[in-house]
């Protein structure tokens, strides 16, 4: 397995060279952190020779109708986007009624996203209303005094500092994956989104309900988060057309089911914790139910729901595809499959990690970040401006929507050198991709950026690095991979490959 398989874009604009700005600064050392400036780079980093340009959709050089641009999105959002888009540092576009302003620059996301914050806070209608089924109130999709309040009362359960206490959950369940793999057989086919979601899924329900709850429940809430996810309307039409906020959007049988078997699965896992003992284990619902508002009041049941609702969808689906991802990009980069091998053996001489050596594993973190930026899980930041405003320069009336577009941003050739490349180097070092925190944005930024970053990205970590020490994952023959955006950006609906064991 040497030479690169699969689907090797070739698309209008691949491969095309751009220039990386570079600037006196510091860049922190884990994606999203504080810094504001770009680093100097003493030339970019060692790049593994693969070469290697992975699959996106074909970008229109003309003009597309909006008819067009709609049926599209429906299918996947990722295709609405012309060649010109990535290159420009601002765009205004209108969709029937709605106008919408896309950030495409490190200055234009930091005043939208950070200067601006007060005004532009809120979630887009077309998020709000394809998640408040399912999430009601939760962090991901409230605003204003409700989400001050409830992000005040989360953010310090899956606070950074917590990481360290939920690390032997999920060591332990990266193992136990690893050895169902190694029980299926040399050669064995799996679908490695599915696998990856089952693995994400039992880490979060462990950590959020406890070992014990966890395993009971796994296999139900991601089936029914999947279920969701296929029948959920890509399109708030009702928005676009300006119509108001209060108008009830329709719901299908198909969603209403399943939010209904998630509810049921969260209110007896809660009630069930209640009454068991916890031994002194760490777990998300135990801080809920623990935590205290600001006026010392406790949350709600309904509350406690969502918001583990929200950790849930935040912790489990967007960390499952970079791990898909991720494997599907070192199947196809022999030299860089090769120095994530050498890392891991080299560090890790065949035992299995310990959090400390999260921090030993440069390489591996940069595959993920990588990743993230040729992937990013949610591509599009939508929110939604509250006021009157002006970002860059021109009018953002009250009502519009402003964008920031990871998926535009990180392949923005005035930002990134061979945008459309895997190459995790560029992530080395102290370049660590040579950019602003402001051309970088997985997790979003700002007050609003994920509040469980730590998390997600230590156990990304930790799960490519102990899976890959055992197996390396071939891509089947004759297999065309190809990202689909709905909610997350997937590889597909399945990403079939075969276990190869390594030998340690």
């Amino acid at each position: 397995m040497d030479e690169p398989t699969g689907t090797n874009a070739k698309a209008p604009g691949a491969g095309q060279e751009g220039l990386c700005p570079v600037r006196s600064g510091s860049v922190p050392a884990a994606a999203g952190g504080a810094a504001d400036a770009i680093l100097v780079a003493e030339g970019p980093p060692p790049v593994a020779g693969d070469g290697y340009v992975p699959p996106y959709p074909f970008r229109h050089v003309k003009a597309v109708p909006v008819y067009r641009l709609l049926g599209l999105a429906r299918r996947s959002f990722l295709s609405v986007w012309p060649a010109s888009a990535f290159a420009r540092p601002w765009l205004k576009i209108a969709v029937l009624r709605k106008q919408i302003f896309v950030c495409n620059s490190p200055e234009t996301v930091q005043e939208a996203f950070v200067r601006k914050h007060e005004s532009f806070q809120r979630k887009s209608a077309q998020m709000r209303h394809a998640l408040e089924p399912l999430l009601g109130d939760g962090l991901f999709i409230s605003d204003g005094e409700t989400w001050r309040r409830r992000r005040q009362v989360v953010a310090p359960i899956i606070h950074a500092s917590k990481v360290r206490d939920f690390f032997p959950v999920m060591a332990e369940t990266v193992a136990e994956r690893r050895d169902a793999w190694a029980a299926a057989g040399e050669n064995a086919s799996v679908d490695a989104l599915q696998e990856m979601a089952h693995l994400t899924a039992e880490i979060i329900c462990r950590t959020i309900f406890g070992s014990a709850l966890g395993r009971d429940y796994a296999a139900e809430v991601v089936e029914s988060f999947s279920d969701y996810q296929r029948h959920i309307d890509q399109i708030d039409l009702l928005s676009l057309l300006g119509l108001p906020d209060w108008l009830p959007r329709l719901r299908g049988r198909a969603i209403r089911r399943s939010v209904a078997r998630i509810d049921k699965v969260l209110d007896e896992v809660i009630s069930r914790y209640q009454l068991k003992s916890r031994d002194g284990e760490t777990s998300v619902i135990g801080g809920l139910l623990d935590a205290r508002d600001e006026d010392g009041r406790p949350l709600s049941r309904e509350a406690i729901r969502n918001e583990a609702a929200v950790i849930f969808m935040a912790g489990h689906e967007t960390t499952a595809n970079t791990l898909a991802w991720a494997w599907f990009l070192l199947s196809q980069a022999p030299a860089a499959r090769r120095a994530l091998h050498a890392e891991l053996d080299t560090v890790l001489g065949g035992r299995s990690p310990e959090f400390d050596d999260i921090a030993r594993l440069p390489y591996t973190r940069a595959v993920i970040e990588e990743t993230l930026r040729l992937y990013p899980p949610v591509p599009i930041l939508a929110r939604e401006a509250l006021a009157d405003e002006t970002v860059g320069g021109m009018a953002t009336p009250k009502g519009s929507i402003v964008m920031v577009v990871p998926w535009l941003l990180h392949r923005n050739p005035e930002l990134w050198q061979r945008p459309d490349h895997f190459e995790p180097e560029r992530f080395l070092g102290g370049a660590r991709g040579g950019q602003s925190k402001f051309a970088y944005v997985p997790f979003a930024i700002g007050p609003r950026i994920c509040a469980g970053l730590a998390f997600g990205m230590t156990e990304s970590i930790l799960s490519l690095a102990l899976l890959a020490q055992a197996f390396d994952l071939k891509l089947e023959e004759g297999v065309d991979i190809q990202p689909v955006c709905r909610l997350t950006l997937r590889p597909g609906d399945r990403l079939p490959m075969r276990l190869v064991p390594r030998s340690l």
